[in-house]
């Protein structure tokens, strides 16, 4: 959807922004004032000091610190999930509204968007729903950006390295690894099933590849945990393999083919 695809690109940009705030370079401490530093990024950064300090590295301190956030959003995502069913589940009737209103003149297309609106009203879709995980998480991931690069900055903290990655630095392998998550995440979930989300398919995983090259691998590395966490939700919800199985045979009989 148009709005849908807009807003996405809005909050691309104000990450952008944001993420050149000033201070972003600056040391980090709790003294660190400004609603910024106190509610979102100070808290990122004790979080993670507190699961290196339990765990032993960086690492894996922003891996326990991801686990715990995309499970507090897993309420989101489960609304996302239902959002996304009955959204494909009205895919026909849109087709068949569509086809009636073919015509392009301004009237018709009023008309086309008062029926189409009354429909998701009546079936309890919210077009925007899946947009909601993505407002929440900005936040937090513009919070991950400043806490890295603060950290990075700060004298007293070493990030260390994740495997082979170190963490202070970009690294284009572990962008493409996010990167390819990213596509398996949609591949398995409501984006296989919508055309009006199929766009996002092919831009997220380059985005995200794109912002991987330049950014700290320590955000990456959030990517490619988060990413993980979803195709594991997506399985368990979707079960993209029985989609697969139910509609071989709808296809084969629709075809004339043998059952």
């Amino acid at each position: 959807m148009n709005k849908r695809n807009l807003l996405i690109i809005a909050l691309i940009g104000v990450a952008l922004l944001l993420s050149g705030c000033t201070e972003f370079d600056q040391p980090i401490n709790s003294d660190s004032d400004g609603f910024w530093n106190e509610f979102i990024v100070w808290p990122l950064v004790s979080a993670i000091t507190y699961f290196k300090d339990l765990l032993g590295t960086y690492a894996f301190g922003i891996i326990a610190v991801t686990i715990i956030i995309r499970l507090v959003m897993l309420p989101l995502m489960i609304k996302q999930t239902r959002s996304s069913k009955r959204m494909q589940e009205i895919q026909p009737e849109l087709k068949k509204l569509k086809e009636k209103y073919q015509s392009k003149d301004a009237v018709t297309q009023q008309k086309y968007q008062k029926e189409m609106m009354a429909m998701f009203q009546e079936r309890g879709v919210n077009p925007m729903a899946g947009c909601l995980p993505i407002v929440v998480q900005m936040p937090v991931l513009i919070g991950f950006y400043h806490a890295i690069s603060r950290m990075n900055s700060t004298p007293e903290i070493n990030l260390g390295s994740f495997l082979i990655f170190p963490l202070a630095e970009p690294s284009i392998i572990l962008a493409v690894i996010a990167g390819a998550m990213q596509y398996v995440v949609l591949r398995t979930g409501p984006a296989m099933d919508n055309p009006q989300m199929k766009m996002m398919m092919y831009f997220m995983p380059v985005m995200i590849v794109g912002f991987g090259a330049i950014l700290p691998s320590a955000l990456t590395l959030y990517w490619v945990i988060g990413n993980i966490i979803s195709m594991i939700q997506n399985l368990f919800i979707y079960r993209p393999w029985e989609k697969k199985e139910v509609q071989q045979p709808v296809k084969t009989k629709a075809g004339g083919a043998k059952k």
